[in-house]
């Protein structure tokens, strides 16, 4: 949307299907979390898992918690001024 005209029908339209997409990406991963976490204990993890993979994953993890953090953030402050 920053290339094109923000308010325009389309681009709207791209970004909603896109944020419905991304939640069920997110739902997906939290799932296969879920699954690791009821399948292994921490230490199980840290001792036997893949230091790269794990790295990767608390990486993409972290990256994901500022973005949405951010605009949690955007959120509170709109919320406020209404």
């Amino acid at each position: 949307m920053s290339n094109e005209e923000p308010n325009s029908q389309a681009a709207i339209g791209r970004l909603i299907s896109d944020i419905r997409a991304v939640k069920v990406e997110l739902l997906s991963a939290q799932c296969a979390a879920d699954r690791l976490r009821m399948q292994y204990s921490i230490s199980d993890i840290v001792s036997f898992g893949e230091r790269q993979s794990l790295k990767g994953a608390i990486a993409s993890a972290d990256a994901l918690c500022r973005f949405f953090a951010s605009i949690a953030e955007q959120i509170k402050k709109t919320e406020r001024q209404k």
